[in-house]
């Protein structure tokens, strides 16, 4: 396959939070891999580095993402209305690249499109290293948590995710449409992963815990209200579905 318009983007961050901002940015577009650390403009939390191993002695003589060669390249690139960028769980990516003016239009999350791939809920978690594994996807020299590394076994995914879709589609447009559109859905949650009912099934739990799912909605309901989470969080999508 050779998609002209995919841009496969990562960013490594100095945390979660609203204010947080990029501290490394990797994305592979037309063949070509990118891959620069910036010195943000607050400090990488601990948090964060104990995940991506990139700390604020690395970016410490580290220019900013703003008015980079990097930030100019991907304005231009999504400039364009024909250019998709493909990420894992990509509005959190594309939130941080629009807090350095890299406005994004048009976006292939591979997260929800594996959930929306996997109808039964088969597979336990959706994060990116276990899709790897689980999927057996064969990627040399991806170190996890570096965005570049994740990038590579970014794109892998997306080949493995695109090849199942292909096959109810007529054409490689109708295939990449499906995988937009799915991006831009809820997805239903099969399997608890916290809690008193972590590993067990929703839909069986509606059943006997009925009053759990009521008191978690009222949590989520809770964080809508507070502009933490949107009305088509997963969580949100999936307890409307099981209560309704």
């Amino acid at each position: 396959m050779n998609f002209q318009n995919l841009i496969f983007l990562d960013t490594e961050t100095t945390g979660l939070g609203p204010e947080d901002r990029l501290c490394q940015c990797a994305y592979i577009y037309q063949d070509v891999e990118y891959n620069e650390l910036f010195k943000p403009p607050l400090e990488i939390s601990i948090e964060a580095q104990s995940i991506s191993h990139v700390t604020n002695r690395h970016v410490a003589d580290k220019p900013p993402f703003d008015r980079s060669e990097m930030q100019k390249h991907l304005q231009d690139i999504f400039e364009s209305d024909e250019s998709i960028i493909v990420a894992h769980n990509a509005r959190f990516d594309m939130g941080m690249l629009a807090r350095d003016g890299v406005e994004i239009k048009r976006f292939i999350d591979t997260k929800k499109v594996a959930a929306a791939l996997d109808e039964e809920g088969v597979i336990p978690r959706y994060n990116m290293q276990y899709l790897r594994y689980y999927l057996d996807l064969q990627v040399e020299g991806a170190q996890a948590h570096d965005a570049l590394g994740d990038v590579l076994v970014l794109k892998a995914l997306f080949d493995r995710l695109y090849s199942k879709v292909f096959e109810n589609m007529s054409n490689e447009k109708e295939a990449l449409d499906w995988m937009e559109e799915v991006s831009k859905q809820p997805n239903f949650i099969h399997t608890f992963t916290f809690g008193k009912h972590k590993g067990q099934r929703t839909k069986e739990i509606a059943k006997t815990d009925r009053g759990y799912l009521e008191w978690l909605q009222g949590q989520k309901q809770q964080q809508v209200a507070a502009g933490e989470i949107s009305e088509d969080d997963d969580w949100v999508f999936t307890l409307n579905e099981l209560l309704s």
